[in-house]
């Protein structure tokens, strides 16, 4: 029997996730509010991170994160990156055609220049309807809606895939 090699099937479910996958454009241009228990932010030094922790949740348009712990990077008055740190990081936002796709994994690192999510330890990303990639290792172009598996050591990347009909089927023994 031929087996299939695991790059090949990456690849195969990376061409059969939906064009819907795309995150909500217009959240890029809207505010980012933070709440947090306590935060740790120089206003003057950039090249010092803002540190935010005890239950922080980051909003941006439908993008709605929460994590334990957040480590913001700024250049030129512009957030660049965001460390997450949480038990677990918990992700989700709305897609253009209206759906939603959620994350979690234990660390988030999240690149705001290039709109990717890599999510580190126990990650999920799920679009119900769709689809679910779960690994060690999940990076999420938020742009262009390409998401990346792999597993640490021998760890295994584990997909599904919605049928694209979801007619029901008729029951067993019906005629």
């Amino acid at each position: 029997m031929n087996r299939i090699p695991a790059a090949s099937l990456l690849l195969v479910a990376l061409f059969a996730m939906p064009a819907a996958v795309l995150a909500k454009a217009s959240d890029r241009n809207q505010p980012i509010d933070v709440d947090a228990g306590s935060s740790d932010c120089s206003v003057s030094d950039e090249q010092l991170p803002c540190l935010l922790t005890s239950g922080v949740t980051i909003t941006q348009g439908s993008l709605e994160i929460q994590a334990t712990r957040a480590d913001l990077r700024r250049r030129s008055g512009e957030f660049q990156r965001v460390i997450l740190n949480g038990g677990p990081v918990k992700m989700k936002q709305q897609m253009d055609d209206g759906g939603w796709v959620d994350a979690t994994a234990a660390q988030a690192d999240y690149n705001m220049q290039s709109d990717t999510v890599v999510l580190t330890g126990n990650a999920v990303v799920n679009q119900p309807g769709q689809g679910k990639i779960e690994g060690q290792r999940i990076v999420y172009n938020m742009s262009t809606g390409r998401v990346q598996g792999g597993g640490e050591g021998q760890g295994r990347v584990r997909m599904q895939f919605q049928p694209r009909n979801q007619t029901p089927a008729p029951a067993q023994g019906s005629r």
